[in-house]
């Protein structure tokens, strides 16, 4: 069964009918300074019904957990329960002022010290910061917390430690705290290479950044010799929460003898993930590294909740208390599935992840054995050696039956990757469905994979020129694409997306 998206003509909502014509009510001149005054605001003059169609049509040219599979690996898209929706969008959730004093918002400081203590309980941690905004925003919190406990010792440790199933964004961080990034090898079991981590630590190392389990899904067995090693030599162990959904109530990442982590709160406790925000990342820490938290620090006093600063924090590292509407979520999830719940939700996330796995392969190489956690890598490599199909044209043509496409090419020491993540909110169907989509796109004629996806309301794009070559209007697109079909001069005429259209064509849009 093939599935084509949604496709429609759809103009920004600046280019669509009219400007407004209202008119600003007249303002003091002692009230606001003369340089932030505005006479008219540039707003287009629409019906709501016009709004809510405009909107409609583009949502329905998305991709996401409410309208099919997302086996994207390393992301947990795991769906995102309504009764949370719900709960966040409560006037007593969505109408509180960050502003408001500490006696007007008690109820709201509850939770959030109440979500502290369920997430150091869950992470085996001893006290949680929820202030980061999001996954790396909370790595980036955690390096500057090793930062200062070390400074605090007086040490000069200049250098961070990571492996190369590392996600990428554990050396961004670490290199904006201002560390040198040490990368260590996998060994042939896909695991941390004990030889070259003693190799690698010394007086400099500062900590070392590790998930476990890994982004292969491979679960790190000697996680107390590694944490035995840098400890030794007077490091700390940072627990990157990307994959805490894969052993959530069955152990956590202080029985591993890590000190310092954060959560990704959009993966591992269904709330929203990704569209660009807002994100949550907390952070939590052993009891020696708790005076470092961001501040303020929520506190309960005399039956009060109070907003105190830390006299060793970092300080902030957002503005207000985090985001509180995600907080709420995640809070209510938590509270949904109880500890039984939680740990219901790990093993149903190894289970799929395994019984999904076991369909693919041999089809499908996979490396470095075979029992996986949440998730799993398997490779093309096979594929583009026999019939030149690559990772990415599978996942191009996975668009065509509905289901977005894995995570690709990613980690690095896996040739052709493709990493599945299936998460436990899959239903056996789903996963049967999507293992035989897999299993026939690996027979199809070559052409026609590298010719998709073909039902999709966007075709193939140069993704390289993307990144490189931003286009953030349309006008712009209008005149880049003027320019490359032969000097056209093109002015705003508020046609942009049917004058695109037409110089792209329709198979190309």
């Amino acid at each position: 069964m093939s599935y084509r998206q949604a496709r429609y003509d759809v103009r920004l909502i600046q280019e669509m009918r009219g400007r407004s014509d209202f008119t600003l009510p007249p303002v003091e001149k002692s009230e606001v300074p003369e340089e932030l005054r505005r006479t008219s605001l540039d707003m287009p003059n629409l019906e709501e019904n016009e709004v809510v169609r405009h909107y409609t049509n583009l949502s329905q040219m998305n991709f996401g957990v409410d309208n099919g599979f997302y086996p994207l690996g390393s992301c947990t898209m795991k769906y995102n329960p309504k009764y949370a929706d719900v709960l966040s969008s409560l006037p007593a959730v969505a109408d509180v002022h960050p502003c408001e004093d500490e006696e007007g918002v008690q109820g709201s400081l509850r939770l959030m010290y109440e979500l502290e203590r369920a997430l150091a309980a869950i992470s085996g941690m001893d006290a949680v910061s929820l202030q980061p905004a999001a996954g790396a925003h909370g790595e980036l919190t955690g390096m500057l917390i090793v930062k200062a406990y070390h400074d605090s010792m007086e040490e000069d440790r200049t250098e961070v430690i990571v492996p190369d199933t590392a996600h990428g964004t554990n050396p961004a961080s670490a290199a904006m705290a201002g560390f040198d990034v040490i990368e260590i090898p996998s060994d042939e079991e896909g695991r941390v290479d004990l030889k070259a981590l003693e190799a690698a630590v010394s007086p400099r190392t500062a900590a070392l950044m590790l998930t476990n389990p890994n982004t292969l899904g491979i679960f790190e067995q000697d996680i107390l010799k590694i944490a035995g090693t840098v400890h030794g030599a007077g490091g700390l162990l940072y627990y990157d929460g990307a994959n805490l959904n894969a052993v959530m109530g069955r152990t956590n990442p202080g029985i591993m003898d890590f000190d310092i982590m954060h959560f990704n709160l959009h993966k591992t406790f269904a709330t929203p993930h990704g569209g660009g925000g807002p994100g949550a990342g907390p952070v939590g820490v052993k009891a020696f590294l708790e005076p470092f938290l961001p501040s303020p620090r929520i506190v309960l006093e005399d039956g009060l909740y109070r907003l105190v600063d830390g006299p060793k924090s970092i300080g902030k590292v957002r503005s207000f208390h985090g985001s509180f509407a995600v907080l709420v979520r995640a809070y209510a999830y938590i509270l949904r599935c109880g500890s039984d719940g939680l740990r219901a939700a790990s093993d149903g996330a190894v289970l799929n992840s395994n019984y999904l796995r076991k369909q693919l392969v041999p089809t499908y190489d996979m490396p470095f054995g075979e029992l996986r956690k949440h998730e799993f890598v398997v490779s093309a490599k096979k594929l583009k050696d026999e019939r030149g199909i690559t990772a990415m044209d599978i996942s191009k043509r996975l668009l065509d039956h509905g289901t977005m496409a894995p995570t690709v090419y990613f980690p690095s020491l896996v040739e052709e990757a493709l990493m599945i993540e299936p998460t436990e909110t899959e239903t056996k169907e789903t996963l049967d469905r999507f293992a035989d989509i897999m299993l026939r796109i690996a027979e199809e004629d070559p052409a026609v994979l590298k010719a998709s996806p073909h039902n999709t309301s966007v075709r193939r794009v140069d993704e390289v020129r993307a990144a490189k070559d931003l286009v953030l209007s349309h006008l712009q697109l209008k005149r880049r694409l003027a320019r490359d079909l032969g000097g056209m001069k093109v002015k705003d005429d508020g046609k942009s997306c049917s004058f695109c259209a037409t110089l792209i064509g329709t198979d190309k849009r």
